[in-house]
């Protein structure tokens, strides 16, 4: 059965379905959506979750194994395949359609995938997951979709726009649905719950010198301390506030933490692209992650909580230069243990 994504939560009050198919290029919405079936299925006993990320290299027979291993005193489980290319190839159809024919007791297959052409659609493999389970497609938003869906995102936060404000930050973003939802933690950040006007916004996206916040903890994880010395500076002259820039760092801290915590490659990789990692940066996060001890990343947080206490004003220094310290530490410039 397929179903649009704003159907996926109705469709999880009346019952789950054996098998999920998430697919498209957005991913954002695929997040949400599996971290929406997900907690379903966690709230109906599912409390036991393997993930299997199908490269290349993938051996589809660990999928049936898991599916095959089960134990009456086992909890009810999860199989969460990522297909990152949107096809399986011939043994992944082959193990899929016959997945799909003999359904295992008490586990639920939810495979997120990217994009997959419509003439795939047609194939054995798509059909039986169609049959038995729930498929859904995203597309990128745009017009009135896209101005719903972050209406709802700020109203999440609590955070009440003019209307011309969002059509101001939908412009900004461009469609990118994660970086929508990273200004919209920004404004949060920056101005907590409640009312926000047009000038709000734009004071804080329009500025294209936004951007230099991502260029300073890039600077930071590439061990640059003359670029952060030089950025820095450049951010509190502008007139960025100091709460943006501390936002930044914190952020780029618990996806080093969470990075480091994920176990096995399949992990590692859906850390990174739920959190919207691509490119070079993710060879920064990669040897960022193996220079930068447990130890050395939660001081960071430590000296984090500090600047934050010191730009509510409740404790006395300079939130600029604690964050510069934070910073300093991320490039494994600072020593760890000199947190004041």
């Amino acid at each position: 059965m397929q179903i649009k994504p704003q159907q996926l939560a109705g469709a999880l009050q009346k019952n789950l379905a054996p098998v999920y198919f998430l697919s498209g290029d957005e991913p954002q919405q695929l997040g949400e959506l599996a971290d929406a079936i997900r907690q379903s299925a966690k709230q109906q006993g599912y409390t036991s979750r393997e993930i299997f990320f199908a490269d290349k290299a993938f051996d589809w027979k660990q999928l049936n194994s898991s599916a095959d291993n089960y134990s009456i005193f086992a909890d009810k489980k999860i199989l969460d395949l990522r297909l990152p290319s949107g096809s399986p190839g011939t043994d992944g159809a082959k193990v899929l359609a016959a997945y799909c024919q003999h359904l295992p007791e008490d586990t639920l297959l939810l495979i997120t995938a990217g994009k997959v052409p419509k003439e795939a659609q047609k194939s054995a493999w798509f059909q039986a997951i169609d049959k038995v389970g729930c498929s859904i497609q995203v597309w990128p938003l745009a017009g009135q979709e896209l101005l719903r869906w972050m209406q709802d995102r700020l109203q999440q936060r609590g955070i009440i726009a003019e209307p011309a404000a969002v059509k101001i930050l939908a412009d900004r973003v461009e469609g990118n649905l994660l970086a929508a939802a990273q200004e919209i933690e920004k404004l949060y950040v920056l101005f907590g719950a409640g009312k926000l006007n047009t000038q709000q916004i734009i004071d804080v996206v329009a500025d294209s010198s936004r951007y230099d916040v991502f260029k300073l903890v890039e600077s930071a994880l590439a061990g640059q301390p003359d670029k952060v010395l030089k950025i820095l500076p450049s951010l509190k002259a502008e007139g960025i506030a100091s709460a943006i820039v501390l936002w930044a760092l914190v952020r780029e801290t618990r996806i080093l933490i969470s990075y480091k915590a994920a176990q096995g490659q399949g992990e590692k990789e859906l850390t990174l692209k739920k959190n919207g990692v691509w490119g070079e940066r993710k060879q920064l996060i990669e040897s960022s992650s193996k220079r930068l001890s447990h130890t050395a990343l939660n001081n960071i947080l430590v000296l984090a909580a500090k600047a934050d206490r010191q730009i509510k004003g409740q404790q006395q220094g300079d939130a600029w230069e604690t964050i510069l310290e934070g910073c300093l530490e991320l490039g494994s410039v600072l020593v760890w243990g000199r947190v004041g």
